[in-house]
């Protein structure tokens, strides 16, 4: 096996020559953007711990247990659900920490539609309203044009006589314009059993505002 073949299989970087690939490293300190990086020296070299002042400094529960398995913060989420009705939601971008939210809501009774921000058209044509739909023609076939019933409006007479409500869930909400989001933070009081989450962004922990205040129709902004 040669030189190269050894070094990828197992990893080694100083199986070759030890004197050309050590890696010098200093202690130092950096100054990034939610904080200041703590260094402690090792037998190995240098670690560098980073600490967040925004979440507060240090290494909390969660870095031992897994973000995705404790959740504190589930009886504020469904007490916000209901007082607010419509939230903009920011996931880390690895994704995996809204389905425990997801599934919160599911537990409490609500259904849900999904829909992408991106393939939405007009909000407020596509779920409040009869709205035409025109497929693809590649070019060949005459341009057609079907038109579909309001996607909230089917789907609450479609709901069982148990449910709670219905959740509109959107994905990709960043790219919808503030009259869009508007209409979104509004669409609860139009319709009474709706419930709106939209995905407006990412951040390094699972966190939420009320989607009037991110849409700029909050008492403040009037």
């Amino acid at each position: 096996m040669s030189a190269s073949a050894s070094l990828l299989r197992y990893g080694g970087a100083t199986s070759l020559n030890p004197k050309k690939l050590q890696f010098v490293q200093q202690q130092q300190k950096y100054n990034v953007g939610v904080g200041k990086t703590k260094t402690a020296k090792t037998s190995g070299g240098v670690v560098i711990r980073c600490s967040s002042n925004s979440d507060g400094g240090g290494i909390g529960i969660g870095d031992f247990i897994g973000g995705d398995l404790l959740r504190l913060d589930l009886g504020k989420w469904l007490s916000d659900v209901e007082e607010h009705k419509a939230l903009a939601i920011y996931s880390p971008h690895e994704g995996g920490y809204e389905g425990r939210y997801f599934t919160r809501l599911r537990y409490q009774g609500y259904y849900f539609l999904d829909l992408s921000a991106r393939g939405l058209g007009d909000p407020e044509a596509t779920l409040t309203k009869i709205h035409p739909v025109c497929p693809a023609h590649v070019g060949k076939q005459p341009i057609a044009r079907w038109y579909f019933p309001p996607e909230v409006d089917y789907r609450l007479e479609a709901l069982p006589p148990d449910a709670k409500g219905l959740v509109v869930w959107i994905i990709e909400a960043k790219v919808l314009s503030k009259a869009e989001l508007q209409f979104l933070a509004l669409l609860p009081t139009l319709r009474p059993k709706v419930r709106v989450i939209a995905e407006c962004g990412n951040w390094r922990k699972f966190m939420w505002r009320p989607l009037k205040e991110i849409a700029g129709l909050t008492s403040e902004a009037a």
